[in-house]
């Protein structure tokens, strides 16, 4: 999360560019081949016929994908991170928790939030205060709603989008609907499902991801069984899962994306590694509780 709006805004400071600087946020694992419809919103109509077989075939891996996210989560876990963007480092921070389980609209739900705050002195150019909430499916993580409230060098956006495939779920005045596929998850969906994967039994989950913005096709592999990873909070041995992202069924090869779980009894996540062409960011955990 927000990896690819830190190293687009350090590449801004570090070259001193004016204007505007390009934002996207970085879609977490989970994909399935051959998809990556764009979501339609609700009041749009009917699924078209690629985006109905697209969800058959995701209805057929449901059953694997609940089984692996059956896990629960911990209640009140907070996880920070520090951000190298190229050769500068803490440039920013970022945390991620579990804030609480809950029933949201009928539904068990898991209510997940991540905050992003840029340092000193990446922030005198670039100032970033955003924070993403996610309220998600307890048995499956699939997205319930998905919200941004975004301050970025002085302008701020707040989006609430409640996830429908059927166009029937309730909104109210300050929510849209958002057309998806069934199973679709939201980032942070999907960086929780990941944890849980039996990955010693499993190289390979994919799925549809939704980011805010648009519907992805991410697909999650097993590339390190038993990886040595150093970040600030320590040394772990830890497994490297790679991320790869498809747009409309063909791959975004500019782009490479990894995260580490460590071998540990809540398997966390303890580096984001992303890889773009004008830059690289490191994203290493500094502490958990």
């Amino acid at each position: 999360m927000a990896v690819v709006v830190l190293a687009g805004g350090a590449l801004y400071w570090l070259h001193g560019r004016s204007g505007e600087t390009r934002r996207a946020i970085a879609s977490a694992p989970v994909s399935e081949p051959g998809t990556a419809a764009a979501p339609e919103k609700a009041k749009e109509g009917p699924e078209t016929a690629k985006a109905a077989d697209h969800a058959a075939r995701t209805e057929a891996n449901k059953a694997a994908a609940t089984a692996d996210a059956g896990i629960a989560l911990r209640t009140g876990e907070v996880l920070e991170f520090t951000a190298d963007v190229a050769k500068v480092s803490n440039v920013a921070n970022l945390r991620l928790q579990v804030a609480e389980r809950r029933n949201f609209l009928g539904k068990s739900a898991w209510h997940l939030q991540a905050f992003a705050h840029t340092q000193s002195p990446l922030r005198m150019v670039f100032e970033l205060d955003d924070q993403f909430d996610s309220y998600s499916d307890v048995g499956t993580l699939a997205s319930l709603q998905y919200e941004m409230h975004l301050s970025e060098r002085g302008q701020k956006v707040d989006s609430k989008q409640r996830m429908t495939t059927t166009g029937k779920e309730p909104a109210s005045d300050d929510t849209s609907q958002t057309r998806v596929l069934p199973g679709t998850r939201d980032p942070l969906g999907l960086m929780q499902y990941l944890r849980y994967v039996d990955w010693s039994k499993t190289r390979e989950v994919h799925g549809p991801v939704y980011d805010g913005h648009k519907l992805y096709e991410v697909r999650a592999t097993l590339a390190g069984a038993s990886e040595n990873v150093t970040v600030p909070a320590g040394t772990y041995v830890a497994s490297k899962i790679e991320i790869r992202v498809f747009d409309e069924g063909t791959e975004m090869k500019d782009a490479h994306f990894a995260v580490y779980f460590a071998h540990n009894a809540t398997h966390t996540p303890v580096l984001l590694e992303a890889v773009m062409p004008w830059t690289t960011a490191r994203v290493g955990l500094k502490s958990s509780r």
